[in-house]
């Protein structure tokens, strides 16, 4: 994506932007469309380091291109946003959107990853400091090899309650609160707690996350740094989304 970031635009690609914009130009569409493409790409691999084997990899790609269809539809350059930050928030929201209405996880494995946060929120609330692997599994009476297939099927869970949470958070303020103190201090105490949550992870799971959306690395990237294969890096990334999802819901249990 750093690519297409930094690349200035051509006239002739400013001409093209005008006709889709003015005039709903089907070939300058189209010419927009294969131009900003690789931005599908970029965002599903932003993707795949949380998505369960389940899920068919080619409706996540649909639900990506419907993205950048309704970005480049509704795009207005006059707010001087850039076309690929734009892009790819609206990429991501169109896979969010999708995978919701799917319903692509089960009762019975939504219900154990509402276990397994609330096992990691309490006992590292008992402790001050990350649990283990061990610890969390006595805790569930299940053995390690299940709590790992548990948490390999439950990070885009994680991902997707933490869109929901914040959402309904803002939903229950009213909407004079809008830039009121007590808004202001809600987002303050959520980043305060993910921040809180990130620096209290456990090395491996800390640097996971770090190179995941600090550094903007692809899975297969994050995993030949820390020398594991990309399975285990995949299960280090589910478990501090398991962790932050869990600090998260510590602090809008308060509203």
């Amino acid at each position: 994506m750093d690519s297409l970031v930094n690349q200035k635009l051509s006239n002739a690609e400013l001409a093209q932007w005008g006709n889709w914009q003015q005039h709903r130009d089907q070939d300058a569409g189209d010419y927009l469309v294969a131009k900003y493409l690789p931005l599908v790409d970029y965002v599903i691999q932003r993707f795949l380091i949380s998505l369960p084997k389940t899920i068919d990899k080619d409706e996540v790609r649909s639900y990506a291109y419907e993205g950048l269809l309704d970005a480049l539809d509704k795009f207005k350059p006059e707010k001087d946003w850039k076309f690929e930050t734009y892009a790819a928030w609206r990429i991501k929201g169109a896979i969010i959107d999708g995978l919701r209405k799917s319903d692509w996880l089960p009762r019975s494995l939504r219900d154990k990853v509402k276990k397994i946060e609330k096992a990691y929120a309490e006992l590292e609330q008992q402790k001050g400091e990350s649990a283990s692997d061990q610890e969390v599994s006595e805790y569930l009476g299940m053995t390690p090899a299940e709590l790992n297939r548990a948490v390999s099927e439950a990070a885009l869970s994680a991902m997707l309650s933490m869109d929901d949470d914040q959402s309904n958070l803002e939903e229950r303020m009213p909407r004079a609160s809008i830039g009121s103190p007590e808004r202001e201090l809600s987002g303050q105490m959520t980043k305060e707690a993910l921040a809180k949550a990130i620096a209290t992870l456990p090395e491996k799971e800390k640097l996971t996350v770090s190179l995941c959306y600090f550094e903007e690395m692809k899975l297969t990237e994050i995993a030949e740094i820390l020398g594991l294969s990309v399975s285990r890096v995949s299960q280090l990334h589910s478990k501090a989304m398991l962790r932050l999802h869990a600090a998260m819901l510590s602090v809008h249990e308060h509203y």
